[in-house]
């Protein structure tokens, strides 16, 4: 068990992902996780970006192949028209910290049909289950 993983609660934590790196990097199957981030591959490069950040003598724990497909996937991504609709992806990786930007503009949020996998009775229950999960913040004293 990679230390830091909070029981009980799905709390994101990108420390988890470097330990994982760290630990792991030379027997991951890295052609796997490209094709398994599919088109999230970001996603994936933030992560290796960040490692290579938070670990810089470790860097070679990641494939130098793998990162020339990913940021040679942002060139051209960058170089290419942007997206008319708008969309928020913010909600795949976090249920909670993005709602004030669908609940504050016109953002389409991802998780719905027909791009995600949820519907709109999902999305309430998902987000109704916020406050039960995850205990309120209490302040000091």
């Amino acid at each position: 068990m990679v230390e830091g993983v909070r029981h009980g609660t799905r709390a994101f934590d990108g420390a988890d992902v470097a330990h994982l790196i760290q630990a792991l990097g030379p027997e991951l199957d890295w052609d796997r996780l490209l094709l398994r981030f599919g088109p999230h591959w970001r996603v994936l490069l933030a992560h290796l970006v960040l490692f290579g950040f938070i670990f810089p003598s470790q860097r070679d724990r990641i494939p130098a192949r793998v990162l020339h497909e990913l940021t040679d996937r942002l060139r051209r991504e960058t170089d290419s028209t942007v997206p008319s609709t708008p969309l928020c992806q913010g909600t795949l990786l976090s249920r909670a910290q993005y709602l004030v930007d669908l609940e504050r503009s016109e953002l389409e949020d991802a998780r719905l049909e027909p791009r995600g996998p949820m519907t709109t009775e999902d999305v309430a229950l998902w987000t109704e289950a916020i406050s039960k999960e995850e205990p309120a913040h209490k302040p000091p004293g």
